[in-house]
């Protein structure tokens, strides 16, 4: 019996939707994280904790661009829906904010605490509030991108996919564009995995919240990018999910990262001058210019 695909077993699903497994010591990777996170906060202008929505969990963490009327890039932090914040993540800073974005890191509620729609819906919640608050953070409300690492991938998704018009009342192009990294596309493995008791994902879940099964109609321009380190399911998700963005008449990128794991693979966004940062913003300049 097939659980997913090829895979029978729930040890099979871990082993290609477990990264950490693939990582002789995880201390070393949160420590660098919590580290390059904790001075990109001290040498970078930044105002934190500010919210967006009514719970504790609603808020972000703004890295302002030197000059006003500045692209705005939102990251959503990674961490499979249920651990992690804002804080870990605000190392991805660096780059944009060297290349002229208002970077703006956003935290959420977690799993079990709260489910995936939810998730979903707060990631929205700060693109509704951008679109208003923006100008105070040295931000252009019409230039807006949307990336995230992960899970947040996955928000990438789902972010790209939302009625902005009619849900929200604001421009159907509200978001101009979207980087996904290592995300995953189609949840359904992952109700056969070691993340099912904190998910608790079921069929209407997946099939709402997995962006490959809730191709939008209209969309902006996505670049999808994964590490080459990975495992055989994570690019599988990432080369599937922007096979049907592209056969559903949308605009999509593929990005190699050479030597890049599933935590490494963020890491360019710190420097500038890195392949990441620079197709990156390269990408989104794109999006800016053709929009």
């Amino acid at each position: 019996m097939q659980l997913y695909r090829h895979l029978s077993t729930q040890e099979e699903i871990d082993a290609e939707y477990d990264p950490e497994r693939a990582v002789p010591d995880m201390q070393p990777v949160v420590e660098f994280f919590v580290g390059e996170s904790e001075r990109a906060r001290r040498d970078l202008a930044c105002v934190l904790d500010v919210p967006f929505g009514p719970t504790r969990d609603e808020y972000v963490d703004v890295f302002p661009a030197a000059d006003s009327g500045s692209p705005v890039l939102v990251f959503v932090h990674g961490g499979y829906w249920r651990r992690l914040s804002a804080k870990e993540f605000s190392l991805v800073a660096r780059g944009p904010v060297a290349r002229g974005y208002t970077v703006v890191v956003t935290n959420y509620s977690l799993c079990p605490k709260v489910g995936i729609p939810e998730i979903t819906r707060q990631s929205r919640a700060v693109v509704a509030w951008l679109a208003r608050e923006a100008e105070t953070y040295r931000g252009d409300p019409t230039r807006i991108f949307v990336s995230g690492h992960s899970a947040g991938g996955q928000q990438v998704g789902r972010l790209l996919a939302t009625d902005w018009a009619g849900e929200y009342g604001l421009p159907a192009n509200v978001v101009k564009g979207g980087i996904a990294i290592s995300g995953v596309f189609d949840l359904t493995p992952l109700r056969y995995s070691w993340l099912q008791p904190k998910l608790l994902l079921d069929h209407d879940t997946i099939a709402r919240e997995s962006p490959q099964l809730q191709m939008p109609e209209q969309a902006p321009p996505l670049l999808v990018t994964v590490g080459a380190e990975e495992s055989a399911e994570f690019h599988r998700q990432s080369r599937d999910y922007l096979a049907a963005w592209r056969a559903a008449g949308h605009r999509g990128e593929w990005l190699d990262q050479p030597g890049k794991d599933h935590f490494s693979a963020i890491e360019g966004m710190m420097e500038a001058e890195s392949p990441l940062c620079r197709a990156a913003t390269d990408f989104l300049s794109r999006c800016d210019r053709d929009g």
